[in-house]
């Protein structure tokens, strides 16, 4: 009997040698589940900025880029997809003939073969688009070209917006989180110039805003966020004063196109509508908090 007790114990000892020794061994991560997040639309989302002789590129600097970097850190497995398009319109998103090439003939048509080949993997999509449209009112500091961005660009943004919004939600369905954002207002630096760049600047925030408000209602009719950038900007504030160095004491939300935009900025670079990397952050977190 005490052959067996004393075999007993040594093939216990042996046991518990292995497990300690598998368990004491580094084990190896897992990889992390790959999904993709999926940048749509105009320049905004390709970081486009000014180089220093005035040309305007893209850039790794956007709100796109931005965001995605605070994702990842929460979800190791994030892919960035960047379809954006410098210039892009709702028109050309739809039909092509943009200044972008894509292989399946548009941005959306792209949009659309991707989330379909990758079906279960798109965790975000996120959209800027209608800037760029045929008499915008987004970038139309001339007064009296303003009521013809009223009464052309509304109605044919919100048509072709529809139009985008139904097929991307048809190609990915209703549980993908799809962010669409509102704009904030360059024409607002036109406030330094005196009396007129003050009207202009006033109207022009009441228009985008009005645009914006279009935007968002096509947008929450397919059951997506909306990335507040026109309030981020601070851009219906004229009452607060601001001191920008080189510009001087103005509105608060004349100071945040200033800041945070090239508009402001002395030839070759300015003035330009694009938003400067701080201004892109600021878009960035817009995103953020409207994904909450």
């Amino acid at each position: 009997m005490r052959g067996v007790a004393t075999l007993v114990g040594l093939v216990m000892a042996v046991v518990a040698a292995l497990t300690s020794s598998t368990s004491g061994a580094p084990q190896r991560p897992a990889d992390p589940k790959i999904s993709y997040y999926l940048a749509l639309g105009d320049s905004l989302s390709q970081g486009v900025q000014p180089d220093r002789a005035g040309v305007s590129l893209p850039t790794g600097q956007g709100y796109a880029s931005q965001l995605y970097a605070a994702l990842r850190r929460g979800d190791p497995g994030l892919r960035l997809v960047r379809l954006g398009c410098n210039g892009e319109t709702t028109g050309t998103m739809i039909g092509g003939g943009g200044l972008c090439h894509y292989r399946r003939g548009s941005q959306l048509a792209e949009a659309v073969s991707f989330v379909r080949a990758h079906r279960g993997q798109v965790s975000l999509i996120t959209m800027d688009i209608g800037a760029n449209d045929p008499d915008s009112c987004i970038t139309r500091p001339d007064l009296f070209a303003m009521a013809t961005c009223v009464t052309r660009s509304f109605p044919e943004t919100a048509a072709n917006l529809t139009k985008i919004m139904y097929r991307l939600r048809a190609a990915v369905g209703g549980q993908v989180r799809i962010i669409g954002m509102n704009y904030y207002v360059p024409a607002l630096a036109e406030w330094r110039d005196g009396v007129l760049g003050q009207a202009v600047a006033r109207t022009s925030e009441r228009i985008v805003a009005g645009y914006n408000q279009m935007l968002a209602t096509v947008y929450q009719a397919f059951g997506a966020r909306v990335a507040n950038v026109f309030g981020a900007f601070d851009s219906a504030d004229f009452t607060s004063r601001v001191a920008v160095p080189g510009v001087g004491t103005v509105p608060r939300n004349v100071a945040a196109i200033c800041r945070w935009t090239w508009e402001c900025a002395p030839p070759p670079r300015g003035p330009n509508v694009h938003a400067q990397p701080a201004g892109y952050g600021v878009i960035a977190r817009a995103f953020l908090a409207a994904d909450r």
